[in-house]
């Protein structure tokens, strides 16, 4: 949608950047386009969040609970959903599976903003006029759905130290594992 200079938290003017390419240098390694990701070839899949699952993986960021999902994120939800394969989102990425989803349970967190801790806690409004339950969570923890084989935590939708969010990435990532059997 467009590129952020995180040493000011402002948009870059005439700045453009290719999420592939992008994805490619933040990884260090071998990416493929979401495209040829296919359910078959993997156990789980997890998506990051960050403002980029709400900008370019979703219009979420513009439209709220009306918004469109990327058709290739949309597909990989189902296609992981319906083969029973585990589904991690964190941070904002949750509202992608309660878009995709129907009736999934998920957690941004809180549902308060409870003094500027939780600043994104109205979100948890949109997931549930999506349609999906929202679950109260702290940072360090993660939210499974047992029936979807959806695991989330909050990360950064919280304001806090980072050890904590690492902690509830963590809890995500290892209920992910679990639940692939892995």
């Amino acid at each position: 949608m467009h590129v952020i200079d995180h040493t000011k938290g402002q948009p870059s003017e005439g700045e453009s950047r290719n999420v592939l390419t992008e994805s490619a240098r933040i990884a260090r390694g071998k990416i493929t386009d979401l495209a040829k990701l296919s359910a078959a070839n993997h156990d789980a899949a997890i998506f990051p969040g960050g403002f980029g699952a709400a900008k370019n993986l979703s219009t979420f960021a513009v439209d709220g609970k009306d918004c469109k999902v990327n058709k290739d994120v949309e597909r990989v939800l189902k296609e992981f959903h319906q083969a029973g394969k585990p589904i991690g989102l964190c941070c904002i990425a949750p509202v992608l599976a309660a878009k995709v989803l129907r009736g999934v349970e998920v957690t941004v967190g809180h549902e308060q903003e409870e003094g500027g801790k939780w600043p994104y806690a109205g979100t948890a409004e949109a997931i549930k006029a999506l349609g999906a339950k929202h679950c109260v969570k702290g940072v360090a923890e993660a939210h499974v759905d047992q029936k979807n084989k959806v695991v989330t935590t909050p990360a950064f939708m919280c304001e806090t130290a980072l050890h904590h969010i690492h902690d509830g990435i963590g809890a995500m990532v290892r209920k992910v594992l679990e639940l692939s059997g892995k």
